[in-house]
């Protein structure tokens, strides 16, 4: 991933010294595992704990030569470590080493990405709370319904997040599995005595079963845990884009000092990270997409998956990451306008309580029909002339002879029909 994207903690876990390192450790755990057995000279182990190295260069190096990675790290780490080498690596097949890594990378990676999903979910929680009772219109197909409040859309958001940090500690548990079982995992020529003294110590499950590799349905579920996240980013994004729209304006992102908008245009104020967001998000559900392609391989194994996810599964941590550290920065610092809130919801003239007035009919026996002709006639007439929905009721002899006028004036009552805030809060748990 482009350093433009890249945080450095997320970065360092899927550079190549973070990888090799595991590796290393890999090996030797490997190795004492089998000196206890009494596979592998104690005195060889001690010697390969002391002297054991490697060097990044060196391996690019000799791997430009023999065209194996794994290979190429031995054969660095032997330069280092010398004739004890040779009890390296015993019974082993290169996926041991590469499956193993690759799931405490994601699980470094995943937990990072936890603690970034909770930070999101305190400032959702935090301002939800700030805008519990702030009353705005509620939208469908983008068209004013009725009227609901900004911080229920956030108390949505923080549920929402409640949501995928429960899908990653899942996904964490299940990609939080090593391999130590050999060319087609049989344990043909080692014992599982080594993958359960390797696991352990890097905080990780023997898988149960594995051919030559650890099953990618795995990887693709991390994969697709981490897509969903940031779709529900992209979801925040855009309606945070929507309510920055000149004519709407009722939240939009901070605009810093010194910040430019435009190279032409001086005036501009644009959405610039959320549409940041919605953009990367595409590239995690496609990298979610070849993850789950990955799934499919040859017998006990090939290596079609090996390519892609050296790129789609780094890619997609270190985006994730940015892209949750950039979208709390938006939600914590968001600028929130109540003032244009009302005014928007004021410009149907009333028409957002049409279903109060159809409800309050038809409780009084007025036919569903006939309750929905009338106030729809109404509605329509609003929509052409800008009139008042309220007087029209008031003027209108058939809803007239339903209603009185104390009871049509109570209907156009907004703190009433957010009256039931507090308990949708608590349910969520923001109480």
């Amino acid at each position: 991933m482009i350093s433009r994207y890249t945080r450095p903690a997320m970065g360092k876990i899927w550079e190549d010294e973070n990888k090799f390192r595991i590796w290393l450790e890999i090996e030797l755990l490997a190795s004492e595992a089998q000196a206890e057995l009494g596979v592998v000279p104690k005195d060889a182990v001690r010697v390969m704990r002391e002297k054991a190295s490697f060097n990044v260069s060196r391996i690019d190096e000799i791997e430009r030569e023999v065209k194996h990675d794994v290979i190429a790290f031995l054969t660095n780490v032997g330069e280092y470590v010398g004739p004890e080498a040779r009890f390296m690596h015993l019974g082993m097949t290169s996926s041991d080493v590469l499956d193993t890594c690759l799931a405490v990378q994601m699980k470094q990676s995943g937990e990072l990405l936890l603690d970034d999903l909770k930070k999101l979910a305190e400032v959702l929680a935090r301002r939800a709370k700030e805008f519990k009772y702030t009353i705005m219109v509620g939208r469908t197909h983008g068209i004013h319904a009725e009227p609901t409040t900004f911080g229920l859309k956030l108390a949505l958001w923080y549920d929402e997040t409640r949501r995928n940090i429960a899908r990653l500690q899942s996904a964490i548990e299940r990609i939080s599995v090593g391999q130590i079982s050999g060319a087609v995992g049989t344990f043909e020529h080692l014992s599982p005595k080594v993958e359960e003294h390797v696991c352990e110590k890097l905080g990780l499950k023997p898988a149960p079963v594995s051919t030559q590799i650890l099953q990618r349905d795995r990887h693709a579920e991390f994969m697709s845990v981490l897509a969903v996240t940031g779709s529900s980013l992209e979801k925040f994004a855009t309606e945070i884009r929507h309510l920055q729209k000149t004519e709407v304006l009722e939240a939009e992102e901070y605009f810093s000092k010194g910040q430019k908008g435009s190279s032409a245009m001086p005036h501009k104020r644009n959405p610039i990270t959320c549409e940041r967001v919605a953009g990367l998000s595409r590239v995690l559900r496609g990298n979610a997409l070849a993850a789950m392609e990955n799934v499919s391989l040859w017998h006990e194994r090939d290596i079609t998956h090996s390519s892609v996810e050296r790129v789609v599964i780094p890619d997609s941590c270190i985006l994730l990451d940015y892209m949750m550290s950039i979208m709390t920065d938006v939600l914590d610092t968001l600028l929130v306008y109540p003032d244009n809130m009302m005014k928007n919801l004021e410009r149907t003239h009333g028409l957002i309580f049409s279903q109060s007035v159809l409800l309050a009919l038809t409780k009084k026996e007025m036919k569903r029909e006939d309750a929905y002709r009338v106030v729809q006639a109404a509605a329509m007439e609003v929509w052409q002339s800008g009139k008042s929905f309220r007087e029209l009721l008031l003027a209108n002899e058939e809803i007239l002879h339903v209603l009185n006028r104390a009871q049509i004036e109570e209907l156009f009552d907004l703190k009433k029909s957010i009256r039931n805030v507090d308990y949708i809060f608590d349910r969520v748990g923001l109480a």
